[in-house]
């Protein structure tokens, strides 16, 4: 048998129906997860559809976390929250409520598993791939499909090795490391590759580092990071007191890979990445002294204890001189951070404390003032994300972070602090009593699920017509990200109710008046186009973006490229993915054109859109052909129902 690399281990070890051997990259590969994982923001929805499916108990291990609407404003998180409860409990989860963490951090501390596979809905759940473990993100309505029982289909992937040689130098955080490769490999082209790392300077990364590369993978839109599971990982899961859940997976002398990257840790210098989207990744050296208004320090990128330990020495005897906010990870990295005396550091340096959630990060809280500048920890800096548009949001390590913070402006941490970054060493806080866990079947069957008067179904969606006749309602450039197709911070309440969703928000930052047209167009009897450029869905997971353009009476997008997650999730709604022949007919296509598209021959993958009643554009299907019986159902849960 030919030597095996990491990736292709765990894929065969988690593919779907005793699979041997793998296909070729290109190809398709069902995989049978064995946990699942959804949180508040996108659960509620996931959760709705999974009930349409009639099934009695979920089949993974899944887990429930409360870590985005920590805000409950209102009714509305709450009765939410209520909502995920119940579901828990009648459906077998375990379940995490709000203030326990969030969902990335407390998945790897407690749950996550080397050599096993868990689908999130949420595209970081590719945190898990530090524990060594298959960990992708996917829209909810999947998510809730291998929750079921049902295999997920995956486009075998390229191995891209990334090496690590050398050694972390003090100052120098796994925050940089990714910004690096990032920088290396880039934030687009990168679809059908997953990055498994390599090399000697592995034994210089705890799991809480490897889990923030594998986090910020999903910012180069890689399908998934991987990395061993070795002795750091034992080593990890023996504190945890999980040592039973280890299992040793290397790659095998003489694996190979389509590509190498090399990245010298022993040779990086603490970076930024400049606002906005990760699309410079520059020296910090190469800004210093810019003035900031804020400093954010947390998310399921950074927030881990070894991080905030090291932030916690920069302040001792200090004290900050901007608005400063730090986030944990979990319950347990506060308690560790209180055991070890950083959060009285925290409070004498004027930070304030935020709860161990995602706060900043999704714009829920801490948004920077008008025009300000914001530090911050994170791993996305979309425009608008913070919940200030005209605010600069650039992303750095936790440690130049609070350097700046304390300086007022940005400073080389090597510069201001010399030493090694040594921290407080405190047993791990293991509490799965912070948990509600999965009830037996018997007293599960008698637990009724608890609505709110804001918590609707999930529409009913008509099959596909035969031919598409309406107009190019929205024309957008490349990059367009789930952020600015379906907006969070303050909309995120709505998650749970996608009509008021829809109307509400769906590309409101984008084009205001995009709701009213494009339902004009619905109402009238004609379908919905959208056009765009490459990069079309880059983001998060939010099915939302698929779910509520389609409520809308989209029927089709047609952009020069879409990304894995978003393009998955348009045909989960039965909304037609499609790319151009040749990108330069993306030109010929202005709003308000009437555009007619026959739909009666999808399988063939080629199609002819009709622009204004003359011009004709050559059309590729984005989606598979396995797609079609779906997407012309109306999507996966009308699909489901007839196939029943």
């Amino acid at each position: 048998m030919a030597a095996l690399n990491v990736a292709h281990k765990i894929l065969l070890a988690n593919a779907a129906d005793n699979v041997t051997e793998l296909p070729a990259p290109g190809q398709p590969l069902l995989i049978q997860f064995s946990h699942t994982l959804y949180q508040d923001a996108t659960g509620t929805a996931a959760a709705l559809a999974f009930e349409k499916m009639g099934v009695d108990r979920v089949k993974t291990t899944s887990v429930i976390v409360v870590d985005h609407k920590t805000l409950q404003v209102g009714f509305i998180d709450g009765d939410d929250h209520r909502y995920l409860e119940t579901f828990s409990k009648k459906y077998g989860c375990w379940f995490s409520r709000s203030g326990n963490g969030i969902c990335h951090s407390v998945f790897l501390e407690d749950f996550a598993v080397p050599g096993k596979s868990v689908i999130g809905a949420d595209s970081h759940t590719t945190n898990a791939g530090g524990m060594g473990m298959l960990a992708m993100g996917a829209g909810g309505t999947d998510v809730s499909f291998a929750m079921a029982g049902k295999p997920y289909k995956i486009t075998m992937p390229e191995v891209v090795e990334v090496r690590l040689t050398g050694s972390l130098p003090a100052g120098i955080l796994a925050k940089d490391v990714i910004l690096n490769v990032l920088a290396e490999i880039g934030i687009k082209g990168n679809k059908g590759i997953c990055i498994e790392y390599t090399g000697e300077g592995l034994k210089s990364l705890n799991v809480t580092d490897r889990a923030t590369i594998c986090n910020m993978g999903t910012e180069g839109g890689v399908a998934f990071s991987i990395f061993p599971s070795d002795e750091v990982t034992k080593d990890y899961l023996t504190l945890r007191h999980r040592e039973d859940d280890y299992q040793e997976v290397v790659a095998d002398a003489g694996a190979t890979y389509s590509r190498t990257v090399e990245i010298n840790l022993s040779a990086l210098v603490p970076t930024i990445a400049i606002y906005p989207r990760l699309k410079s990744m520059e020296p910090v050296t190469d800004h210093v002294g810019m003035e900031i208004d804020a400093v954010f320090i947390g998310s399921c990128t950074n927030a881990n204890y070894p991080n905030l330990a090291r932030v916690g020495e920069l302040l001792r005897g200090k004290r900050v001189k901007v608005d400063t906010a730090i986030a944990p990870g979990s319950q347990a990295v506060a308690r560790m951070l209180a055991a070890a005396g950083y959060m009285e550091i925290f409070f004498a340096a004027g930070v304030r404390i935020m709860e161990n959630a995602c706060s900043a990060c999704i714009g829920q809280g801490f948004s920077p003032p008008t025009s300000g500048v914001m530090l911050s920890t994170a791993n996305r800096n979309f425009a608008g994300r913070s919940g200030t548009e005209s605010a600069d949001v650039h992303l750095v390590s936790p440690v130049t972070a609070i350097a700046s913070a304390l300086e007022g402006k940005l400073v080389d941490v090597r510069e201001t602090f010399s030493g090694a970054l040594t921290f407080n060493e405190v047993p791990m806080v293991v509490d799965m009593s912070a948990y509600i866990a999965p009830l037996p079947p018997a007293e599960a069957a008698k637990i009724q699920c608890r609505f709110g008067p804001n918590i609707k179904s999930l529409p009913d969606l008509a099959p596909l017509p035969a031919v598409l006749d309406g107009e190019a309602v929205l024309k957008l450039g490349p990059e367009v990200t789930t952020d600015l197709i379906q907006p969070a911070g303050k909309y995120l309440a709505l998650r749970s109710n996608a009509d008021e969703y829809a109307k509400q928000a769906t590309f409101i930052q984008a084009d205001p008046t995009f709701g009213v047209r494009a339902m004009a167009v619905r109402d009238a009897g004609k379908h919905g186009f959208i056009v765009a450029g490459d990069g079309y869905g880059m983001g998060s997971s939010r099915e939302h973006a698929g779910l509520c353009p389609r409520i809308l009476g989209i029927q089709a997008v047609v952009a020069k490229g879409f990304e894995r997650i978003h393009l998955a999730n348009l045909a989960n709604f039965g909304i037609l993915g499609l790319t151009f022949v040749n990108n330069d007919d993306y030109d010929k296509i202005n709003q308000g054109d009437k555009l007619t598209l026959d739909t009666s021959d999808l399988e063939s993958g080629s199609l002819t859109l009709v622009v204004n009643g003359s011009t004709e554009i050559p059309l590729q299907l984005g989606q598979g052909a396995e797609d079609v019986p779906m997407i012309r159902a109306g999507g996966a849960l009308s699909h489901f129902a007839a196939s029943q």
